[in-house]
């Protein structure tokens, strides 16, 4: 897996201060995406020990909510392994850290991944320029849901976290 970047004090990619990681490839390639430097699989830098290790460092900040993993795309098939270690990692090391997932799936094609067990928080569908929506919270096309992944698991249904 490759990604772009790291980033740590994000406000934008979910709630509270956060560390975002950016990962490369997404296959989807919407109209007016607003991160299509992310596209190509093999853009930026391979995802390493030491990248980890980085977000571990991040994560340790007690000022810090949580991580998002957005891009690109991370449940991407050559993404998806690489991004469920760490969101495993992640829970087991930081269990009161939150984890938000950007993916251009719905819940109804992801529900069954592995990684889903990790994630507490997924802004679940493509980005659709027509349904674009500035005031909204955290996802830039009404299509768009944040969904409780946790709670949406345990239900069977899908449980709205932000509307």
């Amino acid at each position: 897996m490759n990604y772009i970047r790291i980033d740590s004090d994000d406000l934008l990619n979910g709630e509270g201060i956060r560390v975002v990681l950016w990962v490369s490839g997404c296959e989807r390639h919407c109209r007016n995406c607003h991160n299509p430097e992310t596209w190509n699989c093999n853009a930026g830098q391979l995802f390493t020990e030491k990248a980890e290790k980085e977000i571990y460092k991040k994560l340790k900040q007690k000022h810090i909510s949580g991580i998002t993993l957005t891009g690109g795309h991370p449940l991407e098939p050559y993404n998806l392994m690489e991004c469920t270690a760490l969101c495993k990692n992640i829970k087991k090391l930081f269990p009161k850290k939150d984890i938000w997932v950007y993916t251009g799936f719905t819940w109804e094609e992801v529900k069954n991944l592995e990684i889903m067990q990790y994630i507490d928080v997924l802004v679940d569908g493509e980005y659709n320029d027509e349904l674009r929506n500035i005031q909204l919270k955290y996802r830039g096309s009404a299509n768009q849901r944040i969904i409780d992944v946790q709670a949406s698991l345990k239900e069977k249904r899908i449980i709205i976290y932000i509307d």
